[in-house]
């Protein structure tokens, strides 16, 4: 039971990088364009309008739920691949452990640059 709730997460962590990377594609994609998150000049990705979206609360939020999200899924992705090797218990419980503290520093170390990025963008004014 408690493996059907963690893949059931998985497949919700699926649906949502689906949604906020459709909306990230869109905005990088079709910014230039539509200048809808790229008031300035020179494109989505000129430095301006980056500092633009990084001063965004909303940005820098869906900036950490995409990468929380994809680092699960894929973890979690590879966790299930692993287990199908028939790995010994105690093997299962160590990859598990590895995973989860690799997980937790990659979130950590990203959603550190997400909110510093915010705050670089915000003290810019």
């Amino acid at each position: 039971m408690r493996e059907t709730k963690y893949w059931t997460w998985h497949m919700a962590a699926g649906v949502l990088i689906l949604f906020l990377l459709g909306l990230h594609m869109l905005i990088m994609h079709t910014g230039g364009i539509t200048h809808l998150f790229a008031p300035e000049a020179g494109g989505a990705v000129s430095k301006e309008n980056s500092l633009f979206r990084d001063g965004k609360l909303f940005f820098t939020l869906t900036y950490v739920l995409l990468l929380g999200a994809a680092l699960y899924h894929g973890l979690y992705g590879l966790r299930t691949i692993l287990f199908e090797l028939t790995l010994k218990p105690a093997l299962e419980k160590a990859v598990t452990t590895v995973l989860l503290v690799l997980g937790a520093g990659l979130f950590g170390l990203g959603a550190w640059a997400a909110f510093a990025a915010h705050a670089i963008a915000g003290a810019r004014g």
